[in-house]
C-alpha cells in the first residue's frame, strides 16, 4: 500500500496532520508583499506598517460595528521562509460580516499597491464562486487554487496557458509556483472586469452599508447590564449566540425562582435601547422562549403591546448574558473574564451604576424593524421578476438584499433561455481536458461526432407520444418511425456508403420493435377507456370527458381534446406528493405563471383536524 500517495505522512512516518481545510462559516485572507529584492527584516517592517495601518483603519472604519463572532485581525507569521500577514474570521451566520473583510482587504490592496492578497473560506475559492457567470470555461475547482488573487484594488487570475520553466501552468498552482508567476509574470494575469464586477458585487453599497447592518431596540434590562452593555456593545454578540444555541443544561440556572445567584437579576429594570446585529436581532425575535420564573411578574406587569415587547425581548437578552456567564465552558473565554471583572468593580463598590438621566444620554434612536416583516406574495413576485423593486418600487424586506434577489432570478433567466447549455449544465469545450500532443498542440479525434445527426421534428414527435401527449394530426404521428437521414459527404456531397445504409437500417427496425413493445404495454396508446381508467374521484374534475353518440363513436372525433388527462393528472400528483413545501411540479408550474391550488380534500382534513 502507497501511504505516500495522498501527499499524507502517516503515524511513525513524520504525520503532519491531516489535510487542512478550514471549519465551517469561517474566511482566511492572506498579505503577501512578493518582491524577491527585497531582505527579510526590509519585508517584516513593512508588513508591520501595513498592520498598523490596518488597526487604525478598522477602528476608524468599524467604530461602533459589531462582528457577529470573530473580527478582522492580522498576525505576522512565515511561512515557507517567507513572512506575510494573516488572519482568520468566523463569521458564524453573517454573511455580511465575510463581504465585511473582502471590502477591508480590497481597501488596503488600493492603500498599499505593493500587496498581493489571498482569500478562502469554507467553500474554497468563494470570488470565484459569485463571478461563475463570467468565468471562462477552462476555470474550474480542480485548478483555481492559488490562482485568484486582489491587487490594487482589481481582482486578478493567473491564467492557465502560461509555459513556465519549460512546463504546463494548467494543472493545480501550489503556493511557491504561484508566487513565483507573480513575481515574474505579474503583467500577463488575467483583468476582466466583468468578473470582478460579479465578484466584488456584493461591495456595491460599502461603505454605507457597514451601519446598515446594524439595528437599535428598546429593551428594559437590568441596570448593571446596562452599565456592560455601554462599557462594550460587542458583548451582546455572544449572549445572544448564548441564547440562541441554548441547551437543557445552560437552561437550569434561569429555572430558579432566587435570584441572588444571578449575575443579572430581573431588578432595578430601566428601559434603553441596545444595539444589535440585524441577524442576531432577527434571532432573537424568532425564538420563542418560555417565561422564567423571575421574570413572570416583569412580563404580567406589562401593560401596552410596546411595554410587553420591550420586557420580552429584554428577558431574552439578559437570559443570553446570564447563559453566558454562568456556564463553566465559557470562563476561559476573553469576553466572559472582562463582564465578571465589570461585575466584581460593581460588587466591590469601585464603579457606580448609572442614573436614569446617564442611560437616557446614552440611548440611540429606536430603527424601524420593517425589514423584518415580508410578504410571501410579495416575495413571489420578486422572484418572478414582477415585485416593486423591479420597477422603481420600495420592494419588500431589506432593500440591500432585493439586488442579489433580482440578480439570482436574472442568472435563472438567462440559464433558461440559453440555447447551448444541455440538461447538465455547460457543456462548453474545456481547454484544460483536451488532450495534447508534445509541443502542446491539440489533438482532435478523426471519429468524434462527425456523423451525428440530429431532427428536432422527429425527436419532438417521440417525445411528444412518450409523454403521452396527442400528435396535432396524422401525419405526425406516423412521423415517430424513425427515418434515417443521410448525410452528405464534405467532399462530393454523394451519401454514405451500403454499409452505412445497412446502420441506419438496423436502427430503424430496432426502432420499430421498440414502439411495438411499448403499444403493446398501452404506453403509447391514448383513449377513452384508458382516460376513464386512470381517473377517478377529483380527478374528473379537471375537465369534461368526451361523450359517446349511439353508434359509439365521440362526438368530439376528429377534434383536438383540450385537455390531456395523462398529463394534468401526473402533474397535479407531483403537486400534490409536495405537500405545501417547494418542488419539481409546482416550480414548474410558477415558472409558466400558474399558481396550483391546495387539494380540496387536504383543506377539508386539515380543517376538520383543527376544529
Amino acid at each position: 500500500m502507497n501511504t505516500t500517495s495522498n501527499d499524507l505522512k502517516w503515524f511513525g512516518e513524520g504525520f503532519d496532520g491531516f489535510p487542512k481545510r478550514l471549519p465551517d462559516d469561517c474566511i482566511e485572507y492572506s498579505i503577501y508583499i512578493l518582491d524577491s529584492m527585497l531582505q527579510d527584516s526590509t519585508l517584516r517592517e513593512q508588513l508591520q506598517q501595513v498592520q498598523k495601518t490596518t488597526h487604525d483603519l478598522t477602528k476608524t472604519l468599524l467604530k461602533e460595528y459589531i462582528w457577529q463572532r470573530d473580527p478582522f485581525r492580522l498576525e505576522l507569521v512565515q511561512e515557507d521562509g517567507l513572512s506575510l500577514l494573516r488572519g482568520k474570521s468566523n463569521y458564524g451566520d453573517s454573511v455580511e460580516d465575510e463581504w465585511l473583510v473582502v471590502y477591508i482587504l480590497r481597501h488596503l490592496s488600493v492603500r498599499f499597491p505593493e500587496l498581493w492578497i489571498k482569500t478562502i473560506d469554507t467553500d474554497g475559492e468563494f470570488l470565484l464562486i459569485e463571478a461563475a457567470n463570467a468565468l471562462p470555461p477552462w476555470i474550474n475547482p480542480e485548478i483555481a487554487e492559488n490562482r485568484v488573487w486582489i491587487s490594487r484594488g482589481h481582482l486578478l487570475i493567473i491564467p492557465h496557458y502560461v509555459v513556465e520553466k519549460g512546463r504546463h501552468l494548467s494543472g493545480a498552482l501550489t503556493p511557491r509556483e504561484a508566487h513565483q508567476f507573480i513575481m515574474k509574470d505579474s503583467s500577463r494575469m488575467l483583468l476582466s472586469p466583468s468578473i470582478e464586477a460579479e465578484a466584488f458585487y456584493r461591495l456595491r453599497n460599502y461603505p454605507e452599508q457597514i451601519s446598515d447592518n446594524l439595528h437599535h431596540a428598546s429593551v428594559k434590562i437590568p441596570r448593571r447590564l446596562v452599565y456592560v452593555l455601554h462599557d462594550n456593545a460587542a458583548y451582546i454578540s455572544p449572549a445572544v449566540e448564548a441564547f440562541y444555541l441554548r441547551d437543557p443544561i445552560a437552561l437550569r440556572p434561569l429555572q430558579l425562582n432566587v435570584t441572588e445567584n444571578f449575575a443579572f437579576p430581573p431588578k432595578d429594570l430601566v428601559t434603553t435601547t441596545v444595539k444589535f446585529t440585524k441577524v442576531g436581532f432577527a434571532q432573537l425575535k424568532s425564538q420563542l422562549f418560555p417565561t422564567p420564573p423571575s421574570w413572570a411578574d416583569v412580563l404580567a406587569k406589562a401593560s401596552t403591546a410596546k411595554s410587553m415587547a420591550e420586557a420580552d425581548l429584554g428577558m431574552k437578552v439578559t437570559a443570553g448574558f446570564e447563559m453566558l456567564v454562568s456556564d463553566p465552558q465559557n470562563q476561559d473565554r476573553k469576553d466572559v473574564r472582562e463582564i465578571e471583572l465589570l461585575l466584581e468593580d460593581i460588587c466591590s463598590g469601585e464603579e457606580k451604576l448609572p442614573s436614569d438621566e446617564t442611560i437616557q444620554s446614552w440611548a440611540y434612536p429606536e430603527d424601524n424593524e420593517a425589514w423584518l416583516e415580508i410578504d410571501f406574495n410579495d416575495f413571489e413576485k420578486e422572484l418572478a421578476g414582477k415585485g416593486a423593486g423591479f420597477v422603481g418600487g420600495k420592494g419588500f424586506g431589506d432593500t440591500s438584499k432585493q439586488g442579489i434577489i433580482r440578480k439570482m432570478v436574472s442568472r435563472f433567466e438567462d440559464f433558461l433561455n440559453d440555447d447551448d447549455v444541455g440538461s447538465e449544465g455547460d457543456d462548453s469545450s474545456d481547454d484544460t481536458d483536451m488532450d495534447t500532443d508534445e509541443d502542446g498542440s491539440s489533438i482532435v479525434s478523426e471519429t468524434e461526432d462527425k456523423e451525428l445527426i440530429f431532427d428536432e421534428v422527429q425527436f419532438a414527435t417521440m417525445m411528444r407520444e412518450m409523454m403521452g401527449l396527442q400528435a396535432e394530426t396524422e401525419s405526425a404521428r406516423s412521423s415517430v418511425r424513425y427515418t434515417p437521414v443521410q448525410p452528405l459527404d464534405c467532399n462530393n456531397g454523394e451519401t454514405h456508403d451500403a454499409g452505412d445504409s445497412n446502420e441506419d437500417e438496423e436502427i430503424r427496425q430496432l426502432t420499430e420493435a421498440m414502439e411495438a413493445e411499448l403499444q403493446d404495454a398501452g404506453v403509447l396508446k391514448i383513449d377513452d377507456a384508458s382516460v376513464a381508467s386512470g381517473l377517478d374521484g377529483n380527478d374528473r374534475k379537471l375537465g369534461p370527458r368526451p361523450t359517446l353518440d349511439s353508434e359509439g363513436e365521440s362526438e368530439t372525433e376528429d377534434k383536438e381534446i383540450d385537455l390531456d388527462y395523462h398529463l394534468a393528472k401526473n402533474l397535479l400528483e407531483s403537486f400534490k406528493s409536495q405537500a405545501g413545501m417547494a418542488g419539481p411540479g409546482g416550480n414548474l408550474m410558477g415558472l409558466m405563471g400558474v399558481q396550483m391550488p391546495l387539494d380540496k380534500d387536504d383543506c377539508d382534513d386539515t380543517a376538520g383536524g383543527d376544529g
